[in-house]
């Protein structure tokens, strides 16, 4: 029998969760974030398909969401709801059986063997539905990377396959950042190269491209473009590589002595998380949001890793002193990243 690999994506997941809960919503924008009311500093969580027609997506401002879709309803988000439907969710995945990979609240991967995996997936939703009255799409591949690509096709409430067979026809025209692990500043790079397409990029040299973008990311890009992915789905629990806090700030903070007692305080939070980890920490990030919208981040590494309070606000305190802008400030950070095991 064929092994498969199956990726679901809960769609809409935070804002149809919210329509379950106010049915009234139904067919309305409804945007998600911060505390729901959108004349604040915060950013959206998530967006209904209706409001995503205005231009309204994850990680926008909500000012800027008001803006682009008036009529939007606004919601504070519900942490705690979310994963008990999340629960939910991932408990109807595991009832089939199968290897599941908990990705976040609403995407997972399955290994699944059969002649069949449009009939798992089509089950797959059924036990979705059952469970939480909520729509997935379920994207199936050869491996992970084509699995997951194939959920974009498939949206909304929909299933695809990709194959090696398939994968070109698919994806071969299409921009290289459509690929799952190519971001904007890669695809930049990669444009400059002179390499614009899935295709291109998969009829690259590898040792050009490692010259260009390093050993190990540049033969890499390659892999992915031709659709390779040998990375196993694994049902081993969730290890997090950092820890962080964040704020923003209603009020631009534009007394810097202000700034190094919040970044002593978001690095006292993270250390108290870290202590429960029990883990070493082998680097702090400070993360720095000017006014308007220009974020910068300076780290310091910690030698030798530590996991006391003191040590995490030193590091994170001569982090900060990389920032040469004294410019107003809306948003600060702090992540503590662990040592690899």
């Amino acid at each position: 029998m064929a092994r498969w690999v199956l990726h679901v994506d809960l769609d809409q997941f935070i804002a149809a969760v919210e329509v379950l809960r106010h049915p009234e919503l139904r067919g309305r924008p409804v945007v998600v974030g911060g505390d729901g009311d959108p004349t604040k500093r915060g950013v959206v969580s998530t967006a209904s398909y209706e409001a995503r027609a205005h231009g309204v997506h994850s990680g926008l401002p909500l000012r800027t969401a008001a803006r682009r879709c008036p009529d939007a309803v606004f919601l504070p988000v519900d942490r705690e709801r979310y994963e008990a439907v999340s629960r939910r969710v991932m408990e109807a995945l595991r009832g089939l059986g199968a290897v599941v990979e908990v990705l976040g609240w609403d995407e997972a991967f399955l290994a699944v063997d059969g002649d069949d995996p449009e009939a798992v997936a089509r089950e797959i939703q059924d036990r979705v539905r059952a469970a939480t009255k909520l729509e997935c799409s379920v994207g199936i591949g050869e491996n992970k990377l084509q699995a997951k690509l194939a959920t974009g096709f498939g949206k909304p409430a929909g299933v695809f396959r990709i194959t090696h067979e398939t994968w070109f026809g698919v994806l071969g025209d299409r921009p290289v950042d459509a690929l799952w692990g190519i971001g904007a500043k890669t695809a930049k790079r990669l444009r400059g190269l002179g390499i614009a397409t899935v295709a291109g990029l998969a009829a690259a040299d590898p040792a050009a491209l490692a010259a260009e973008m390093g050993p190990t990311i540049g033969p890499w890009l390659v892999l992915l473009a031709r659709g390779l992915d040998d990375s196993a789905v694994s049902d081993a629990p969730h290890v997090p590589r950092s820890r962080g806090q964040e704020t923003t700030y209603q009020q631009d903070l534009d007394d810097w002595g202000h700034v190094r007692r919040e970044v002593s305080r978001l690095a006292r939070k993270v250390a108290d998380e870290v202590a429960g980890d029990g883990r070493e920490v082998a680097r702090v990030v400070v993360k720095v949001r000017y006014a308007p919208f220009i974020t910068q981040t300076h780290g310091r590494t910690l030698e030798p890793p530590a996991t006391g309070r003191a040590e995490i606000e030193r590091a994170a305190l001569a982090a900060l002193d990389g920032f040469t802008g004294r410019r107003p400030v809306r948003l600060l950070g702090v992540r503590a990243e662990f040592v690899r095991a």
